[in-house]
C-alpha cells in the first residue's frame, strides 16, 4: 500500500508541480502526517523532492527531475491500451501519434505485461456511432482540432435549425456524442456548442487567446447535456405500452427517458402497462410516439392525445388515396 502512495506521489508531483500536503493527503485518502512521513522517506531515497513554505507553499520535484517509473500492474497496463479510440484518434488527425505512442509503449513494458495489454486491446472494441448509424466525419474536424490544441480563434459560418450564422469564437474543446462531433468555444465570453458537420465555412486565424483556467470540458458538458435535456423533454405523459412496445421504448428512448421513466400499476391480462415518462414538445412527441405504431396508446395529457388522433386520420387519409392510385 505504501510503495502505491509513494508512487503516487512522484507522479502527481511531476504531472502537477507545486502541491500542497493537504491536497495529497486527500488524493490518497490518508492523513497528512502521513504525507509527511512520505516526503521525508522520498527524501532518504535521492528523490529531489523540496518543500516550499508559506500560505501558497507545498511540495515540488526539483525543476529539471523527472521520475522513470516501469511499476505498472496488468490492470493499468490494460487500461492504458483500453483508453485510444482509433477511430476517433484518425479523424482527428492523431491516428499515426497514437500508434506510435503505443508502439513505444509497448517496448517500454516487461514481456507479462505486454501479453496483457495485447489481450485486452484483442477482446474489446468500441463503437461509438448510434446503433445502425455511421459516425460523422465533418470536413473541417482536423482544422477545428488544430485551433484547439494551439488556442488560435476561428470564424466560421454555422447552420443552425433556424439560420446561417456567422461567427468568431475561441475554441475550448472537442466532444464526440453518438457518433457526431461538437465543438465547444466561446463567443462574447460565454462558451457555446456547436455541431461541427453544420460549420459550412472556416477560416482558423493566426489570432491567439487565453484558453481560461476555469473552465472545465467535462464540467460544462455534463451541465450542458443535462439542461439541453430539460428543454427537449419538458412535459410528461401517460401511455399504455403492450410487451412489445415496452421492448421497443428500451431501445428506441433516449437516456433521459428511460432514467425517468416510472411505470403505474401492474401490466393488465395481456401484459400492457402504464407508464409515464417525459416526452418533448408536441410536433416532436407525436413523431416519436407514432415510432411505436399499434404497441402504444397516449392516455395523457388531452392535448397529446387529440393531436394522435388527428395525426392517424391524417394518415389514414394519406394512404387511403394512395390506394386509390394503384386501382
Amino acid at each position: 500500500m505504501r510503495a502505491s502512495r509513494l508512487i503516487n506521489i512522484l507522479t502527481t508531483l511531476q504531472a502537477k508541480g507545486l502541491v500542497t500536503a493537504e491536497a495529497l493527503a486527500e488524493e490518497n485518502d490518508v492523513s497528512v502526517r502521513t504525507i509527511y512521513r512520505d516526503i521525508d522517506a522520498l527524501s532518504l531515497s535521492g528523490i529531489a523532492v523540496y518543500s516550499e513554505r508559506g500560505s501558497d507553499g507545498g511540495y515540488r520535484l526539483l525543476d529539471g527531475y523527472r521520475v522513470r517509473l516501469n511499476g505498472l500492474t496488468p490492470a493499468e497496463a490494460e487500461a492504458m491500451f483500453l483508453s485510444g479510440i482509433p477511430g476517433a484518434a484518425a479523424d482527428l488527425g492523431l491516428g499515426s501519434l497514437m500508434a506510435g505512442a503505443q508502439k513505444k509503449l509497448t517496448a517500454a513494458l516487461p514481456e507479462d505485461l505486454r501479453e496483457s495489454a495485447r489481450r485486452m486491446q484483442s477482446k474489446f472494441h468500441l463503437d461509438a456511432p448510434a446503433w445502425l448509424a455511421e459516425g460523422e466525419q465533418p470536413v473541417y474536424l482536423q482544422a477545428i482540432a488544430d485551433a484547439v490544441w494551439n488556442s488560435k480563434r476561428i470564424r466560421m459560418r454555422y447552420r443552425s435549425w433556424k439560420a446561417e450564422k456567422n461567427r468568431v469564437a475561441e475554441p475550448l474543446g472537442i466532444v464526440m456524442k453518438g457518433g457526431a462531433w461538437y465543438l465547444v468555444a466561446r463567443v462574447d465570453d460565454t462558451p457555446r456548442t456547436y455541431r461541427i458537420s453544420r460549420v459550412l465555412d472556416l477560416i482558423v486565424t493566426e489570432e491567439r487567446f487565453d484558453w481560461p483556467r476555469d473552465f472545465d470540458l467535462a464540467e460544462y458538458w455534463n451541465e450542458n447535456t443535462r439542461r439541453l435535456e430539460l428543454e427537449l423533454y419538458p412535459n410528461w405523459a401517460v401511455i399504455r405500452l403492450s410487451p412489445w412496445g415496452l421492448k421497443e421504448i428500451e431501445h428506441m428512448a433516449p437516456p433521459y427517458v428511460r432514467a425517468n421513466l416510472e411505470f403505474i400499476g401492474e401490466p393488465d391480462e395481456r401484459g400492457w402497462r402504464m407508464v409515464r415518462l417525459p416526452v418533448a414538445h408536441e410536433r416532436m412527441a407525436v413523431s416519436e410516439m407514432l415510432k411505436l405504431g399499434t404497441e402504444a396508446e397516449v392516455l395523457d395529457p388531452p392535448d397529446l392525445r387529440l393531436a394522435m388522433r388527428q395525426a392517424v386520420e391524417a394518415l389514414t387519409a394519406r394512404y387511403a388515396d394512395a390506394a386509390d392510385l394503384t386501382r
